[in-house]
């Protein structure tokens, strides 16, 4: 068992072991990760889509397995290696959102394949085409594959059109391919605050999206799956019936860049914060100041810093003071005595959970358990 496991192990069960972790510690409030799971698996049975939520949120076969007991019907992961970690704990169906162009990418890639019975990987490019139909017909098998399309991210994905088009033909007649369909993710409208807006360029993405799948079919080629979406666009791209099935991850945490985006008529996300970091203030000398021992090396720093959810005064802030602590800027009059507890929202929880080896697992003030995040740092 790793130190994160070890260190706060004998407080399980224990009544007010929350506030005695040692920190900073990665918090998963259980009640509200619960409702989170619930209500995005409700919403695409209501809809009529398949949910295939995304690991690289996560990273964890706790939070896996509980997101297909709730209805799943399996998950996706950004990394080949996360993809190998989940199927080592049991996680029979996973699709590879990333393509996979290394050799020695691809031979791993053939190995989980013969050791799982539903594993899909995404296509965007001929020459990858070729390779992978050549492992395939080495190792006498049929890889399944999706072909990725960008429809304005330009990360990866095809241009649609003829190109995309070509390449499923491509896929199609190679012997030891097997196209299931499409996969499209527009990652740059997940955060446009104004739903309008929002909800305009997701339903035009997802429109050039349902001209590919047509024209694919038009030519008689397989296309029943068609996997995309996010949190971002979790209740707007339903509309377009496209997608069979929705690939958000980070609705089960929620942080600030999520909680800053209106849902539309006025309305909250019906997904909770479910994931905080505890800290503990260490020192406390300065005037309207406190630090705490959370700093660069416990938050993602791509985006604006943490919000505080308690343990502070009104009005306080947080902000980064360095790699092992953060400060706390307090109104005139407060102040924090050492060892005061507090809790931040993660700015952007997919990269600050790559940051931590657990999960310390609440309901209330009790640890219930502790859960490991066994993806983490399987970035290859």
């Amino acid at each position: 068992m790793n130190g994160a496991l070890e260190t706060n192990k004998a407080l399980i069960g224990k009544p007010g072991g929350r506030a005695k972790l040692a920190t900073p510690a990665l918090v998963l409030d259980l009640d509200a990760f619960e409702r989170n799971l619930a209500r995005m698996a409700e919403h695409c049975r209501t809809a009529g889509l398949a949910l295939r939520p995304h690991a690289k949120t996560h990273k964890s076969l706790a939070v896996a397995k509980a997101q297909i007991a709730a209805g799943a019907i399996g998950i996706c992961c950004a990394k080949l290696g996360e993809a190998e970690a989940m199927a080592e704990g049991g996680i029979d169906s996973i699709l590879v959102t990333s393509p996979v162009v290394a050799a020695q990418g691809i031979a791993r890639l053939m190995a989980l394949d013969a050791k799982i019975s539903d594993l899909m990987v995404v296509i965007d490019n001929p020459l990858n085409a070729e390779a992978l139909a050549a492992a395939a017909a080495e190792a006498g098998r049929s890889l399944k594959v999706l072909v990725d399309l960008d429809i304005g991210l330009h990360r990866t994905g095809i241009r649609p059109g003829a190109d995309a088009l070509a390449l499923a033909e491509q896929i199609a007649a190679a012997e030891h391919l097997e196209l299931r369909g499409l996969q499209a993710y527009a990652g740059h409208l997940m955060h446009i605050h104004d739903f309008a807006e929002r909800r305009e360029k997701s339903l035009a993405g997802m429109k050039v999206l349902g001209e590919m799948r047509d024209a694919l079919r038009e030519k008689g080629l397989a296309c029943d799956i068609v996997s995309g979406g996010g949190t971002g666009t979790f209740n707007i791209d339903p509309e377009a019936r496209v997608l069979t099935e929705l690939q958000g991850g980070s609705y089960i945490f929620m942080d600030k860049q999520y909680n800053d985006v209106a849902l539309g008529n006025g309305a909250t996300f019906p997904f909770e914060t479910a994931l905080s970091v505890q800290m503990s203030v260490v020192s406390a000398n300065t005037k309207n100041l406190a630090t705490t021992d959370a700093g660069f090396k416990s938050f993602a720093t791509d985006a604006d810093p943490p919000a505080l959810l308690s343990g502070a005064p009104e009005g306080a802030g947080y902000f980064f003071f360095g790699d092992e602590q953060g400060g706390i800027l307090l109104p005139d009059g407060a102040r924090l005595e050492i060892g005061s507890i507090l809790t931040a929202m993660t700015p952007h929880c997919d990269p600050t959970v790559n940051l931590y080896d657990a999960y310390h697992v609440v309901r209330g003030d009790t640890l219930v358990d502790i859960w490991p995040i066994e993806a983490r740092g399987r970035s290859a």
